[in-house]
């Protein structure tokens, strides 16, 4: 069984790839963010070698970023045209597909890797930055319900996802960008997609 693992924050010189991701995904950052792992760590910890990940990107048509809205539903906001995104193969076999989604928690960004699997289920969620109070922080125990999750009404708050006391603001950012992915997965990468609105 996989577990979500969260790491001590890295020291500056490691903290560079991701505040750039941050940076680059549009979304101010700030000295403070705790970053936990690189893109290309948690790209390992997802597809661990001697896996191959190929990078792709995909540029949606006005069509097809209608269709991700419709299918993550009236409350998740699908903005970018442009989605990046990584298949994991192991020699021929495709082992999942990885995403980087950076959004804002209360006023500060969060950026987390989510794996879905290729019957479109999600497979992992790594925390990979996180710059509102570590108390906020997103733990293992409570990301792992996401796991084998697709994208069904049960992916909610008001469903099958319990809360996270102490940190409402918090529960509601992963789960919209769950249900974001699992969204695009379908139209940028082919593949099953319930969309049911939560």
């Amino acid at each position: 069984m996989t577990h979500t693992l969260h790491r001590r924050a890295r020291p500056a010189r490691c903290a560079a790839p991701v505040i750039a991701l941050l940076l680059a995904m549009g979304t101010a950052t700030r000295a403070g963010a705790k970053v936990f792992l690189t893109q290309a760590e948690a790209l390992r910890l997802a597809f661990p070698p001697p896996a191959r990940v190929e990078r792709k990107t995909a540029f949606l048509s006005v069509r097809q970023l209608e269709r991700a809205r419709a299918l993550a539903g009236s409350d998740v906001e699908v903005k970018s045209a442009l989605v990046v995104y990584y298949i994991g193969r192991l020699a021929e076999r495709e082992l999942g597909t990885a995403y980087f989604d950076t959004h804002l928690v209360r006023t500060l960004p969060e950026t987390l890797m989510v794996v879905v699997d290729p019957a479109g289920k999600i497979e992992r969620i790594e925390v990979l930055a996180f710059s509102e109070p570590e108390e906020y922080l997103p733990r293992p125990l409570w990301v792992d319900q996401f796991k084998r999750r697709g994208l069904e009404p049960d992916l909610s708050l008001k469903g099958a996802i319990h809360g996270l006391t102490g940190a409402t603001l918090t529960a509601r950012a992963v789960t919209l960008a769950a249900r974001r992915v699992l969204a695009l997965h379908p139209v940028v990468h082919g593949g099953p997609a319930e969309g049911a609105k939560p």
